[in-house]
């Protein structure tokens, strides 16, 4: 099994549901008494918050890189970024590293297309839902993104940051998103893409007719794939 390096910390809550999502996965796999190989870079998420705020990208960026050298000389074979966002700087830290990024992106794209959707609404921050990154790689799937309207972006990335990210959930913002999740549909939506590892804390597939994507589990799924090595044969 190969070792996982984690960039955690963005926010450390989701970081806690890719951990032990992962650790499920293998012992899914391989039964027993068996958990993953990986390692966790957490972040002081303030320090991150700030450099977003302040729009100082190539900063952040920096952080990032260092963030996956540190794993990768504590033995990490890949790397997964524990957040939708800072996948803005995958390409850069994955060149920077030496190590294989695995994409969030093509994670959920995967699981879109195994559905035979065209057509995806997005609710995360407004980075992700506004800065072309995560909508370029996934028309290079063949997938077309929908997102809210201006007032509903910033609206659903404020429920991220001042609610989700210090661990509060509330019944009106829970409301709230399934009626952004509603509109979409009406745009042409056929599923919906919960495209902040925070937001699956809040809404789940239980409280949505239309089928949702949560890329925290897609995630660290395609990871624990990517880590086991095909011939490994199960070890109970």
């Amino acid at each position: 099994m190969k070792t996982i390096g984690l960039i955690g910390g963005l926010s450390w809550e989701s970081s806690v549901s890719y951990y032990q999502y992962i650790n499920q996965y293998v012992k899914r796999t391989y039964g027993g008494l068996h958990s993953a190989k990986c390692l966790l870079y957490s972040f002081d998420f303030q320090e991150i918050v700030h450099l977003q705020k302040a729009g100082e990208w190539a900063e952040a960026t920096e952080r990032m890189v260092e963030a996956g050298n540190k794993l990768k000389a504590g033995g990490a074979d890949m790397l997964v970024i524990c957040t939708n966002t800072m996948h803005l700087m995958a390409g850069e830290v994955e060149a920077a590293t030496g190590l294989p990024v695995i994409h969030i992106v093509d994670a959920l794209a995967e699981a879109i297309k195994a559905q035979d959707m065209k057509s995806i609404g997005l609710v995360g921050t407004q980075f992700t839902m506004e800065k072309p990154f995560y909508r370029e790689r996934m028309a290079r799937h063949g997938i077309e993104l929908i997102v809210p309207n201006e007032e509903d972006r910033k609206k659903v990335h404020d429920v991220i940051f001042n609610e989700l990210c210090v661990g509060t959930t509330c019944a009106n913002s829970k409301q709230y998103y399934l009626s952004v999740i509603d509109q979409l549909a009406a745009k042409g939506a056929e599923g919906v893409i919960l495209g902040c590892t925070e937001i699956p804390l809040l809404i789940n597939q239980n409280d949505c007719a239309l089928p949702l994507f949560d890329s925290t589990k897609l995630h660290a799924e395609k990871a624990v794939s990517l880590a086991i090595e095909r011939n490994e044969k199960k070890d109970h």
